[in-house]
């Protein structure tokens, strides 16, 4: 019998292919999701639309992955999980390759919510999935390892999404993203073992769940820092080239350089976490954020901008992941709810922060994004200090 075909034993070492290829599926979700932000600028142009409108794709995306993530998670519990993962990629890549065809963004805007849902049920699955199968002991740096794709696709994704949409059009970015998710569909399945079932959750375990004020503190702490950065990152690709007359290759280079940053945040959390703990890395991250928003007028060049951006990179995809391993160490039985709410969080602070940046943008064009984003982060600070001290274990 294959591998992939081995029931999955909890507890057991895991084939470091099946954490990659985990990885190469966030990677995939991560540059579908990011990659209006890369491309917003040919998008409002090719389908002749405001920044600001076009904008609203991610928050039309970032909501149903609110919405869809706890819903689907009841739904796909009894699912098993090879198909499931597998399943859900090949979703996402259908629905990027018929997004690229829309002729309209009255066609194009619900594409791309029903091609979400996808991303709505393979990251929290994923890390639900790689938790149930890994020891206690490893379980924070392996649900942190799988996020990794997240600060990959920001380093890679971001910048050649933002490229491609600039030299050959958003179409063709989307249809990249496609055949991306189309070859990880394959090796999620050839990899993942059969009969991964993480136990389906009680009528009960959800009302323990959403009754436990410090397991949702920390849930809408996830939310309020997704509010605060998504104020002024889903509009930095038009800011680069509006605001700091920025070229299509300078753009590349600020998402690239950002994504870099993230991928060492990443990447140091991955080896610290189980020794710092999650309450110690959160609250350091979402100060890294912080300090990058509150600095922000002191950019104004493209170089000033780099520099900036740094401690706002080392925080951002870093702080998400450690909020995932913070709730799956928390409640470990009850990791499939709280990793479908945290998703949920996520997505909902995106649309909050995209829909808040482009009413402001409208009325007030770029410079009070910072400042808004700034007080969504402070916010999630102090109810994550505040979490950090109410949370009990449950085993």
């Amino acid at each position: 019998m294959s591998r992939a075909a081995a029931p999955a034993v909890p507890g057991t070492p895991l084939p470091a292919s099946l954490r990659w290829a985990l990885m190469f599926g966030n990677f995939v979700i991560g540059c579908g999701v990011m990659s209006v932000a890369g491309t917003l600028n040919d998008i409002a142009r090719s389908l002749d639309v405001s920044i600001a409108l076009a904008g609203q794709l991610i928050a039309i995306a970032a909501a149903t992955m609110a919405f869809g993530a706890p819903l689907l998670a009841g739904w796909v519990a009894g699912f098993d999980r090879r198909r499931l993962l597998a399943l859900a990629l090949l979703w996402y890549g259908a629905g990027h390759a018929i997004s690229a065809l829309m002729p309209s963004y009255a066609a194009l805007w619900p594409v791309r919510a029903l091609t979400m849902l996808a991303a709505a049920v393979f990251t929290p699955q994923a890390a639900a999935a790689i938790g149930f199968m890994t020891a206690p002991q490893e379980r924070g740096r392996a649900i942190t390892f799988i996020f990794l794709g997240w600060s990959v696709s920001s380093v890679l994704g971001m910048p050649l999404s933002a490229w491609i949409g600039e030299t050959f059009g958003w179409r063709f970015a989307f249809g990249t993203i496609a055949a991306l998710a189309f070859a990880a569909s394959v090796w999620v399945f050839a990899v993942m073992p059969d009969h991964v079932r993480p136990a389906a959750l009680s009528l009960e375990a959800w009302k323990e769940v959403l009754t436990n004020p410090a397991l949702m503190a920390m849930v809408l702490v996830t939310a309020l820092s997704g509010a605060g950065q998504f104020t002024l990152f889903s509009y930095l690709t038009p800011y680069y080239k509006h605001t700091l007359g920025a070229g299509t290759g300078q753009i590349s280079g600020l998402w690239m350089w950002f994504g870099a940053f993230g991928l060492i945040g990443n990447v140091v959390l991955t080896r610290v976490i189980d020794r710092v703990g999650p309450n110690v890395a959160v609250a350091f991250t979402l100060s890294l954020i912080a300090l990058s928003l509150l600095a922000w007028p002191l950019g104004g060049t493209l170089v000033g901008t780099a520099v900036v951006l740094i401690p706002w990179a080392l925080g951002c995809f870093s702080s998400n992941s450690t909020q995932q391993a913070r709730l799956g160490i928390a409640a470990p039985a009850l990791a499939p709810a709280l990793m479908a709410l945290n998703t949920s969080a996520i997505y909902l602070g995106q649309a909050v922060g995209a829909s808040s940046g482009g009413w402001l943008i409208v009325h007030g064009g770029y410079a009070p994004l910072n400042w808004f984003g700034l007080a969504w982060l402070l916010a999630a600070i102090a109810l994550s200090l505040w979490a950090g001290r109410r949370a009990v274990a449950f085993t």
